[in-house]
């Protein structure tokens, strides 16, 4: 019988695995010319290509690492009051971060004092100067100086906003939280709910249940969107991540593989299916619309991969074979808003691809090996201690 390991390795290469190609279908989304089933599917059409698999996938494995971050801090002797904070701590980082974000979406250049692409730049730093990981060398009174420079120009730059136009201009406001957002709001729950319930699987299978009824009820039109969690897709995402990781710690404390392998594969393969039945009645499969057939789907899809993961780096000890975009696992943030600086500085200096890099096989293989090097820049960032960390 196989010995089924603590500690999972596999959950930081997947997430390595999904930060690396969550830039790379941003990236290739401008590239003319590509198979369909690349990019995301419009709202109006009812399918899913494989971009539309990644955010979901994240949103998973955000669920799958909670359950052991939370327990650590137990083990340690931190206090719900303690615990409690840290969440709503991280949560508020991510809000903030991808309540900027989305304005960046309605900023008008042509009324505001500084062009979008140096306003975006700014706004990068200031979360850098904020969140960032400090080194114990850093003094005291330099790091808090530091994170206030941070937190003074991330407010300037919010009373910089000028979005609308000249006859309507608007300032900052929360049209939609971004994926930053998304995920700080779905985290703030499931992190309360897995906190006020001890983490026990029975409770933790019975809100996903109801998050899950929520989700489709909504797509049924019996019930309207509820404020923090919409219509419960997100959360049963996570959720979904959560149930999976304390089945896995289960199974573990009786060291019986071969039931996860089953219970991981068949609940997967249902998954899919419930996603597939339900499709024709509650909206079709859509990412833009968060239907049911879609939550389901692509949680399927996710356990499935996370078990062949298992397999292959904590049972066969292949962890190697993802060394080159290890850093995407181990510094996800940082490698999340790298692309900002490459983007907005590019559209700064007026800089577009030449359309032989942009479009067909090449333009494919150009925002793949971007990809590789904006996580390259972040791994050689992280060995001088240049991360964020929420």
């Amino acid at each position: 019988m196989q010995q089924l390991p603590k500690r999972l390795l596999s959950i930081d290469v997947l997430r390595a695995v999904t930060m690396f190609l969550m830039i790379f279908v941003n990236e290739v989304s401008g590239v003319k010319n590509i198979p369909l089933w690349i990019e995301h599917t419009p709202g109006n059409v009812d399918g899913m290509g494989f971009a539309d698999t990644i955010f979901p996938a994240f949103l998973f494995i955000v669920g799958l690492s909670l359950p052991f971050a939370i327990n650590n801090k137990l083990k340690k002797g931190e206090s719900f009051l303690q615990i409690l904070t840290y969440i709503l701590s991280r949560s508020a980082a991510m809000l903030i971060m991808g309540f900027f974000h989305v304005n960046l979406e309605e900023y008008n250049s042509a009324l505001a004092v500084l062009p979008r692409a140096l306003w975006a730049i700014i706004v990068t730093v200031s979360f850098f100067l904020i969140w960032l990981d400090y080194p114990e060398s850093t003094s005291v009174r330099q790091k808090y100086t530091l994170i206030g420079v941070g937190i003074v120009t991330l407010i300037g730059m919010g009373l910089l906003f000028q979005g609308g136009s000249a006859a309507d201009p608007v300032g900052m406001r929360p049209y939609w939280w971004g994926i930053l957002g998304i995920i700080g709001w779905s985290y703030l729950v499931c992190a309360v709910l897995y906190l006020v319930t001890g983490g026990k699987l029975n409770w933790l299978i019975i809100l996903w249940v109801i998050f899950a009824s929520i989700n489709i009820t909504s797509h049924l039109g019996l019930i309207g969107a509820i404020p923090i969690i919409g219509d419960g897709a997100s959360v049963t995402l996570t959720l979904g991540g959560i149930v999976i990781s304390r089945v896995y710690s289960s199974l573990f404390s009786q060291q019986k593989s071969g039931l996860l392998w089953v219970t991981f594969g068949l609940t997967g393969i249902l998954l899919i299916a419930a996603g597939l039945l339900i499709r024709p009645y509650t909206d079709g499969i859509s990412k833009i619309h968060s239907t049911p057939a879609w939550v389901f789907i692509c949680s399927g899809i996710t356990i499935l991969v996370f078990e062949a993961c298992i397999y292959l780096i904590d049972i066969k000890g292949k962890r190697d074979w993802f060394s080159w975009i290890s850093p995407a696992g181990t510094s996800t943030l940082t490698c999340y808003l790298m692309p900002y600086f490459y983007v907005y500085l590019l559209e700064l200096v007026h800089v577009k691809y030449p359309g032989l890099i942009n479009s067909g096989i090449i333009g494919i293989i150009r925002a793949f090996a971007l990809s590789f090097i904006l996580i390259t820049i972040v791994g050689r960032l992280q060995k001088k201690s240049i991360k964020l960390k929420i």
